[in-house]
C-alpha cells in the first residue's frame, strides 16, 4: 500500500533551510515497526505520523520517531504536522489547534499574514529541572577548556516535554568549537535522563538574533540538530529562571544550524503565571516536496 508524505522545513526563512521534515498522514493503520523503519529510510532528525485527519478526544494524535527510536516530543515535528492539518485537511485558517503526543495534549496557536499561515507556535509543558553537572566533567564530554563554560549560571538537565543537558557558553567560538567525545557522551547517557546535549552562547552570527545554540544527540540518531524545537523551550524556561529571573515575561530568536549548513531560526516566548513558568516556540514552516512511500 503507498503511504503519502510530506517533506517540510520548519523553523526555516526560505527553501532548504531550517531543520528538515517528514509528515504522514492517517497513519494509524502502520504499527509501530512500520513507522520505526520509515523514519529511518527518510532518515531526517524526525517524522511525524498523524494518526488520523480527524481529532480523538478534542487533539490530533501524533506519534514522533527519530531514525532509532520513538520520542515522546519534538518542538519542529508538531509545528510540521499542524501545519500540514492547517493547509491539507482543515483549509480554513484556525487560530489554534490540540495535538496528542506521547507528552500529553499540547496547545499550537497559528499566526497568519495577508490570509498565509505565517508562523506556528506549540505550547510547551512546564518545566522540570533535573540533576546538575560540573564544569570540568561537562568541558571533557564537549571537547571544550573549563574556561569556555559560562560559570554564572548552572549546566543543569531541563524538561518541558524532552529532557537535555543546558550547556551555557561564553562565545560563538566555543559553540563552533563543542562536539561530543564519545567515551564521555557513554558515561553521560548511562548516568541521566538525558540523551541530548543542547550548547548556547550568547554571541550570534547575526546581531539581531539573541542567541546561537547547537544540539547534539547520538543515541537519538541524530549527530547534531539543524533546529530544535523541544531545546528552545528549554532554553527559555532556563533563561526565565536564571539569565533573566528579574522579568515576567520575555521573548528572543535563537539562531541554530549554521555550523552544519542548514540555518534556523526559532522563536521562544516565556512569562511567570503564578508559581509556574509557561513557555512557547515558534517558527515558519516551508512545503518542500510531497509524494508516495511504495
Amino acid at each position: 500500500m503507498e503511504r503519502s508524505f510530506y517533506l517540510l522545513d520548519v523553523f526555516a526563512e526560505g527553501y532548504y533551510s531550517g531543520n528538515q521534515l517528514a509528515v504522514f498522514r492517517n497513519a494509524a493503520e502502520l504499527s509501530t515497526d512500520e513507522m520505526q523503519r520509515l523514519s529511518r529510510e527518510v532518515h531526517f532528525s524526525e517524522t511525524a505520523f498523524v494518526l488520523s485527519d480527524s481529532p480523538v478526544e478534542g487533539g490530533y494524535q501524533v506519534r514522533v520517531f527519530t531514525p532509532s527510536q520513538e520520542i515522546p516530543f519534538s518542538g519542529h515535528a508538531v509545528l510540521g504536522a499542524a501545519y500540514i492539518l492547517q493547509r491539507e485537511v482543515l483549509v480554513e485558517p484556525l487560530s489554534t489547534l490540540k495535538m496528542k503526543l506521547g507528552a500529553g495534549f499540547l496547545e499550537v496557536s497559528l499566526d497568519y499574514q495577508y490570509g498565509e499561515l505565517d508562523t506556528v507556535w506549540v505550547n510547551h509543558n512546564a518545566p522540570e529541572h533535573g540533576r546538575r553537572f560540573d564544569t570540568s566533567g561537562m568541558a571533557a564530554l564537549l571537547g571544550l577548556s573549563a574556561d569556555d563554560i559560562d560559570t554564572r549560571w548552572p549546566i543543569e538537565e531541563l524538561s518541558t516535554g524532552l529532557p537535555f543537558v543546558m550547556v551555557p557558553l561564553k562565545s560563538l567560538s566555543a559553540v563552533q568549537r563543542a562536539g561530543l567525545v564519545p567515551e564521555e557522551y557513554s558515561k553521560l547517557v548511562a548516568a541521566s535522563t538525558a540523551r541530548a546535549v543542547y550548547v548556547f552562547a550568547h554571541e550570534t552570527y547575526n546581531p539581531d538574533n539573541d542567541f546561537n545554540a547547537r544540539m547534539f544527540a547520538p543515541d537519538y540518531g541524530i549527530p547534531e540538530d539543524p533546529a530544535t524545537g523541544a531545546g528552545a523551550g528549554c532554553l527559555a524556561a532556563y533563561t526565565m529562571q536564571y539569565i533573566r529571573p528579574d522579568t515576567n515575561s520575555l521573548e528572543f530568536m535563537i539562531e541554530q544550524g549554521h555550523e552544519i549548513r542548514r540555518p534556523s531560526l526559532l522563536f521562544a516566548r516565556a512569562r511567570r503565571a503564578a508559581d509556574e513558568i509557561k513557555v512557547a516556540v515558534g517558527g515558519r514552516v516551508t512545503m518542500v516536496a510531497q509524494g508516495n512511500f511504495v
